[in-house]
């Protein structure tokens, strides 16, 4: 964050990852409803509505998700209407890759193997993902990206991948490690492994992390990500009567 707390970059396409991933390298996962879009429920939760939306673009989130569900609106300023029950309020903060910083090659650890995660590795990309909570995380989400994972003794013991796409960009997500296979410096080698193949094909990595997760911020900063704003992360209840 600089001194003013003003962003280091001016890319409105980072201000609505959500809406802007849905609208393009997204679109085959999205559902749409007039001026609202969300994922496909085993895909990822998240919801978009247009910027600075009206009583309307409201409406028809409310009536694609259905009465009574969740709407994860992930980093969206605007609020709901008030029958919009709120369900979660998390202070965040956005980081883009330093465009002067190139991924190093990461070095294997002894007895580990760094592999790409499919559909037949969602069993214990799950199991994980319930043990470390690295945030939400269903049974298609690998589909939105890459997704890598390090596993010792064919035990999968950490991953990372890609998920929100907005154009010229790529989200690195679901940065997680087994507790009991902390202080290997797996989370380093995977997200400098992901931001060497973002960088590659022309793209620039980004990532969201928790306010309160001090550690995690100072690793980021490390392998070359900047703070570029904050953000709060919140989700609702739709109202029971559509």
């Amino acid at each position: 964050m600089t001194n003013d707390d003003e962003p280091v970059l001016d890319d409105p396409v980072l201000d609505d990852p959500v809406g802007r991933s849905l609208g393009g390298r997204h679109a085959a996962f999205a559902r749409r409803a007039g001026g609202a879009a969300t994922y496909l429920t085993d895909v990822a939760t998240f919801s978009a509505v247009a910027t600075d939306p009206d009583a309307q673009d409201w409406a028809d989130l409310a009536r694609l998700l259905g009465p009574g569900a969740f709407a994860d609106m992930f980093s969206c300023p605007s609020l709901p209407p008030p029958d919009w029950q709120p369900v979660f309020t998390l202070e965040g903060r956005q980081m883009i890759w330093n465009g002067d910083a190139r991924p190093g090659r990461p070095e294997s650890a002894p007895g580990t193997d760094l592999v790409e995660l499919g559909a037949d590795s969602v069993p214990d990309v799950l199991a994980l993902v319930a043990r470390t909570e690295p945030g939400p995380f269903w049974p298609r989400t690998h589909e939105l990206g890459t997704y890598l994972g390090v596993r010792t003794d064919g035990v999968l013991v950490a991953m990372a991948g890609e998920r929100l796409r907005p154009p010229g960009w790529t989200e690195i997500s679901a940065v997680c490690t087994a507790p009991d296979a902390r202080g290997k410096g797996h989370a380093s080698r995977l997200v400098t492994a992901l931001a060497a193949r973002i960088v590659a094909r022309g793209e620039r990595p980004f990532l969201h992390v928790a306010e309160a997760n001090t550690a995690a911020i100072s690793l980021y900063e490390r392998l070359g990500f900047t703070s570029r704003r904050r953000v709060t992360f919140r989700g609702f209840t739709t109202p029971d009567v559509p």
